[in-house]
């Protein structure tokens, strides 16, 4: 659970339709471009084309300034376009979309230069003005986006610079400004809408309704429980037009996803698990690659919880008894083991040379030192959830044999995800088994799992139980420029993988089926997928 989805429910999955929080999908660079004799968009009585797509609505508003969910983030992709971007499915780097960017060396103050002859769907142009309203208006709002731009001040500082001044060091800034929630609005529309900067907005029923953006589609219509219809927009500056006249986003199950793209009455299905696309052939594309999700366990330092799992040598016997290439063959093709809790998409990720692997007798020994006999501990997990796919029950089964293995008798202990979320937000779990899904690509999320912060706690990991580490943290948080970050978020990976909590398991496969005459087809992290970059052959 990422920290957005902190007071709210898992995301829905492949297969499954568990309640909303955005996580985000890491598969960087993986491009579908095969031919075949599938159709690449129905044609209508004008010769228009259409693209179909369908997925499992997670979807409450197209309000940029409101909207966290992952549907809404691929209609907003399409409705508005950002600050900046990034290319493809690669988060690594920040690109320009609407402006260009400058960051200071103390990573307090970030430049943003416009670049000239954007438009907004209506012809007017984009200005200063327009981005200073659209970002104090997310942060105003106080709604699901507004923590992204927590402790940022935006002013305009020129007819064509905004600056966005942070209390504190904000590398992570350039990596936050591409979600599609901080889309750039035509002020003067939504001020004429009922749009303020303040929670008196009322602009959001005009939104759901009209786009107001200059994004490559406007909003034709939205139901946010059967389908969103977009159009073209004409007006739109950007360097890549879409191919498409219309694009069908439909709120469709994932059997039926899978029927509709065999029988070419859809173009794209987004949430079929690995066991939905075997054996699909017929001329279909498959991408499958790992997720941004990264299923971890957890062991709660906490000795008035579990004096067993708050032992370091237990730990150390758990971490070496994980058969971690057993649990990628449950996850399916495209899954991987994330060498840290960091994805390994993500700028900062540990190099997969340094994944742990099954150690069974060193494991045993560990136990042997921790001085407890026949040790049994409860796994406590949600039942209902499955993460891309996967089931939570599923690993929480295998990890139980595994462990047997060493010694370690684990007592299952599954309820309903709103039940377990309390237990697992209130740190009272002995051994835990959740996920982390990225508020943002990049690494500095992360820092979450340190000592005193909000999944420490959840682990009984207080502030100042690794002095040295939070010192790295801190470090962390300040650090500016690629090399350097990368180099200590190595670090804090490493020492939470000697004798940190936290046990990363896998990241899961993400699955797309598509026509295979299209192209452009490429999974983001933030935003899934970009319609406007489909194209046909």
């Amino acid at each position: 659970m990422s920290r957005s989805s902190s007071s709210r429910l898992p995301r829905p999955t492949p297969g499954s339709r568990p309640a909303a929080a955005l996580s985000l999908l890491a598969v960087a660079g993986l491009l579908l471009s095969a031919c075949s004799s599938q159709n690449n968009g129905s044609a209508g009585s004008t010769g228009s084309k259409t693209l179909v797509v369908d997925t499992s609505f997670d979807l409450k508003t197209a309000d940029p300034g409101r909207e966290y969910e992952p549907t809404g983030q691929i209609v907003d992709k399409a409705l508005y376009q950002t600050l900046l971007t990034f290319k493809g499915g690669d988060v690594t780097k920040p690109v320009a979309d609407l402006a260009t960017y400058q960051q200071s060396a103390d990573g307090k103050t970030l430049t943003l230069t416009l670049q000239p002859g954007a438009k907004f769907s209506d012809g007017k142009a984009v200005t200063a003005d327009d981005v200073v309203f659209s970002l104090n208006r997310v942060i105003g709002l106080k709604g699901n986006p507004s923590f992204l731009l927590d402790g940022v001040t935006v002013a305009k500082t020129s007819a064509t610079t905004v600056t966005l001044t942070s209390a504190k060091a904000n590398p992570a800034l350039p990596f936050i400004l591409p979600n599609p929630a901080l889309g750039i609005l035509e002020a003067a529309t939504v001020q004429a809408n009922g749009g303020t900067t303040t929670t008196a907005d009322k602009a959001e029923t005009y939104l759901n309704s009209h786009s107001a953006g200059s994004g490559p589609y406007t909003l034709t219509s939205m139901n946010t429980n059967t389908q969103v219809v977009l159009a073209k927009n004409p007006q739109y500056t950007g360097p890549d037009k879409p191919t498409y006249d219309k694009v069908v986003i439909r709120n469709v199950q994932a059997p039926t996803q899978k029927l509709n793209v065999q029988r070419g009455d859809s173009q794209i299905a987004l949430d079929l698990s690995s066991d939905q696309v075997q054996g699909i052939s017929g001329g279909l594309n498959v991408l499958s690659g790992a997720s941004s999700d990264v299923i971890f366990l957890l062991l709660n330092k906490d000795t008035k919880v579990s004096s067993a799992t708050a032992n370091a040598k237990f730990d150390e016997a758990v971490r070496k008894g994980i058969d971690y290439q057993g649990l990628l063959q449950i996850a399916g093709s495209g899954s991987v083991q994330p060498a840290g809790i960091i994805p390994s998409t993500f700028l900062g990720a540990l190099p997969a040379s340094q994944a742990p692997g099954r150690d069974l007798a060193g494991a045993k020994a560990a136990l042997t030192a921790s001085g407890l006999k026949n040790p049994s501990v409860t796994l406590s997990y949600a039942s209902d959830l499955t993460v891309d796919g996967l089931s939570l029950q599923t690993l929480a089964e295998r990890v139980q044999a595994q462990l047997k293995d060493v010694g370690i008798t684990v007592n299952l202990a599954p309820a309903p995800t709103t039940t377990e979320l309390d237990n697992y937000r209130n740190g009272k779990e002995q051994m835990g088994l959740w996920y982390w899904g990225p508020d943002y690509p990049d690494p500095s999320d992360y820092l979450a799992f340190l000592p005193g912060n909000l999944v420490g706690l959840r682990a009984g990991w207080k502030a100042g139980a690794d002095p040295a580490l939070t010192a790295l943290g801190d470090q962390a948080a300040s650090t500016t420029g690629d090399a350097a970050r990368t180099a200590i978020y190595g670090q804090i990976q490493t020492s939470l993988n000697a004798s940190g909590p936290f046990i990363p398991l896998v990241q899961p496969s993400r699955n797309t089926v598509t026509a295979g005459s299209l192209t452009g087809v490429v999974y983001n992290p933030v935003w899934t997928l970009d319609v406007a970059a489909v194209g046909s052959k």
